[in-house]
């Protein structure tokens, strides 16, 4: 339970149509006021970054394709102001991050999660993350999700490099 977690410094939930991150951003930051939520989002599908950003809800502006199929979705007129309001901050991550996260997570954790999950841990992985939040040591990370197709999953698992925080430094945009 979230009150047991008093010590959770930053929460990152993966970010989609915003109902998740929506929900757990309001219970944070009214029992945690100074846990940062910080959203973890499909570079291929970046519209709550770029809604944030702007300060209007915006649309996919391509089609989108990603591993992450659970965060196709675009934000609502419901989840947008939630999200503009008390989410902290928006990584963006990248194809390959995805999986490299998602198949540690299989390896080391021996959690069966789909890549909406792994995205989550792909940016507490991240050089970029720990550059922009040195002092953060108790961070959460929800891992959400046993949507996936096996025989894609397995596919993307097998090819997915090991997790490399030095190679995704290089990848990741911030808003």
């Amino acid at each position: 339970p979230l009150g047991e977690a008093a010590v959770l410094e930053a929460v990152i939930v993966p970010l989609g149509g915003g109902g998740m991150i929506g929900g757990i951003a309001v219970a944070v930051k009214a029992l945690l006021p100074s846990c940062l939520v910080i959203g973890a989002e499909p570079a291929n599908a970046d519209d709550a970054f770029r809604s944030k950003a702007e300060g209007k809800l915006l649309s996919h502006d391509k089609p989108v394709k990603t591993i992450a199929d659970g965060l196709k979705t675009t934000l609502g007129t419901n989840t947008f102001p939630i999200v503009q309001n008390l989410v902290d901050e928006i990584f963006l991550v990248e194809e390959d991050d995805i999986a490299s996260a998602t198949r540690s997570v299989w390896e080391r954790m021996k959690l069966s999660i789909e890549p909406s999950a792994g995205i989550g841990v792909a940016v507490a992985a991240s050089a970029a993350f720990r550059a922009r939040y040195p002092n953060l040591k108790r961070v959460g990370v929800i891992l959400c999700g046993g949507n996936s197709d096996l025989a894609a999953l397995g596919s993307i698992l097998a090819n997915a490099k090991p997790l490399s925080a030095e190679a995704m430094a290089k990848r990741q945009r911030i808003a």
